[in-house]
């Protein structure tokens, strides 16, 4: 079937449910709706079956959903209309949530009812919600649309108030009075404050006397001040007092004014002259901490298995990151182990190079090449790991070189529904990140390049259709499923042979062509990428960073 979905950008969501209606091969097209005539005209040259809106803030025009079935897919409740739906559910401290997918009319979000479903509502941030549960949901609610679309006999529900089902009501634009923060208040009222504004449009706050969006909220157990004052900073991110406690924020984005735009950094970068008498709250990936707290990097250890986790906001990997998370796994290589497993964050596995931190520094090609070849050189560490089997975990989304990172283990497993983006052209970049030597060993050269030029995102089934991954375990039991696969193989009793063999084809491909060589050619197209008076690398960074709009189809 023809699908044509109208979005206002090619998010998570609208990803996942392209590349789930591809997989069912269906025909889909993305069209970015930036006005009513493009949003006309595409319709009128691909010729849909359905229309769906996975993720759109206009109204489809009048003349598209008079003509043609139109799905909406709303991210509330039955009943539940109007904007910053999920931000209202978070910040009210409702317990279930859900998704709607309706038919679009002449009112917001109040059309006939294809398909609802409801989950319960996790203690996280709302991206995080809108990338696991708001996806599944939504997800499965698609696929039951399309299905009762093509049989041609579904009536769908009308949206009746006196119905004991429909609970939603309208709700207005959330505003940044509503998500005022008192810092008087308990930790957890300010904490859900940030995270129903996370990642947009953040919570607009005043630091040192200036106005600052905050982002990336997590709870503090220990430390105590006055309400409002930064009294510690810890990789990144700085430490708040509440009327209760205490909070961590990872992120700030400076208030937009006349003169310039501002974007998301992390929150000791924009603070750094005011921190110098805040004393740093260090932590070891070590430290036995079981309270709640702020880390990006830390390490657990049972069974013959280390397992490193590394939740870096939005996935992004700085070159100060890439060089703490390298020094982290050199350390734990050298413990009593037999297995690693690399666990990455719950919401991403890794997009890869720090594109914001790039475009603030003062001279955004020597950045761009720092952070290259730090990531470079942790994934080097990780293929010349002899000591050890390696494994990576993928729970969450990974793009990029982030792809790359969880290729230089030995095994590879997804959580089902993650989506991959294997590819670098989009941001103008030829790629490194050895991924000339890891990619075409898991799919084949002719793959590898089709995977690379095509720009097109992945899903977890083709994925291990292809090899790029070896296995795919459910959200419920993926961890579970992934401890027992590496615990069987640290107590394997031919573990020390798998260990050999593993080894042995490393020597053999080092003799065939050197990693070194593999660097330095992927290196001298990314130097021309970085400083070539002709790339176009620079531009779409700063299209990326600033949310310009970008007219990109996807076909």
């Amino acid at each position: 079937m023809r699908i044509l979905f109208l979005v206002t950008a090619h998010n998570s969501l609208s990803q996942r449910a392209y590349v789930e209606l591809t997989d069912f091969g269906h025909d889909v097209y993305v069209q970015p709706a930036l006005d009513d005539s493009i949003m006309i005209s595409s319709v009128e040259q691909y010729k849909p079956d359905l229309i769906v809106a996975p993720f759109l803030k206009k109204y489809i025009p009048e003349i598209i959903w008079r003509n043609h079935t139109c799905i909406i897919v709303h991210p509330g409740i039955k009943g539940d209309r109007g904007p910053s739906s999920l931000d209202w559910a978070i910040l009210n401290n409702v317990k279930e949530w859900g998704v709607t997918l309706l038919q679009a009319n002449d009112m917001m979000d109040a059309g006939d009812i294809w398909a609802s479903y409801n989950f319960e509502m996790r203690v996280t941030s709302k991206s995080d919600l809108y990338r696991k549960e708001v996806a599944e949901a939504a997800i499965k609610g698609l696929i039951e649309v399309v299905e009762r679309y093509e049989k041609g006999n579904f009536t769908p529900q009308s949206l009746d108030y006196s119905n004991p089902d429909v609970k939603g009501n309208l709700h207005v634009p959330m505003k940044q009075v509503n998500r005022a923060i008192d810092w008087s208040e308990p930790t957890k009222v300010i904490v859900r404050k940030i995270r129903c504004a996370d990642s947009q449009p953040g919570v607009l706050d005043t630091i040192y006397g200036d106005e600052y969006f905050l982002y990336g909220a997590h709870e503090e157990d220990l430390l105590k001040g006055n309400p409002g004052e930064i009294i510690a900073w810890r990789d990144g991110a700085i430490c708040r007092a509440t009327g209760d406690g205490a909070l961590w924020i990872t992120h700030l984005k400076r208030k937009t004014c006349e003169e310039h735009l501002y974007f998301k950094l992390p929150a000791t970068q924009v603070l750094a002259d005011n921190l110098r008498s805040v004393p740093e709250a260090p932590i070891t990936i070590f430290d036995n901490y079981k309270g709640s707290t702020y880390r990006e990097i830390w390490y657990e250890e049972r069974n013959k298995v280390g397992y490193l986790y590394f939740n870096f906001y939005n996935g992004a990997m700085s070159t100060e990151q890439c060089m703490r998370l390298r020094e982290a796994f050199i350390k734990i290589r050298k413990r009593e182990t037999k297995v690693i497993v690399l666990m990455g964050g719950y919401d991403f596995w890794s997009n890869g190079i720090h594109l914001n931190v790039i475009e603030a520094a003062e001279k955004p090609s020597d950045e761009s090449w720092r952070n290259i070849n730090a990531i470079n050189d942790l994934i080097r560490e990780i293929i010349n790991t002899d000591t050890h089997l390696v494994i990576s975990a993928m729970q969450g989304n990974a793009a990029a070189g982030g792809v790359i990172l969880a290729l230089a283990s030995d095994w590879v497993f997804a959580r089902k529904g993650i989506v991959l983006n294997p590819h670098y052209k989009k941001m103008g970049l030829y790629g490194s990140e050895y991924w000339t030597y890891l990619l075409p060993k898991r799919v084949g050269k002719e793959k590898a390049i089709e995977l690379t030029e095509n720009c097109l995102p992945i899903s977890t089934y083709t994925s291990k259709k292809l090899g790029l991954v070896d296995d795919v375990f459910n959200a419920v039991d993926f961890k579970q499923q992934l401890i027992s696969f590496a615990e069987e193989l640290a107590n394997n009793a031919n573990y020390e042979k798998i260990l050999i063999e593993k080894n042995q084809i490393r020597q053999k491909d080092e003799k065939i062509k050197p990693l070194e060589r593999y660097r330095q050619e992927e290196l001298e197209k990314m130097w021309l990428n970085f400083y070539s008076s002709d790339s176009i690398y620079h531009d779409l960074r700063k299209q990326f960073v600033y949310k310009l709009s970008c007219q990109l189809k996807l076909s």
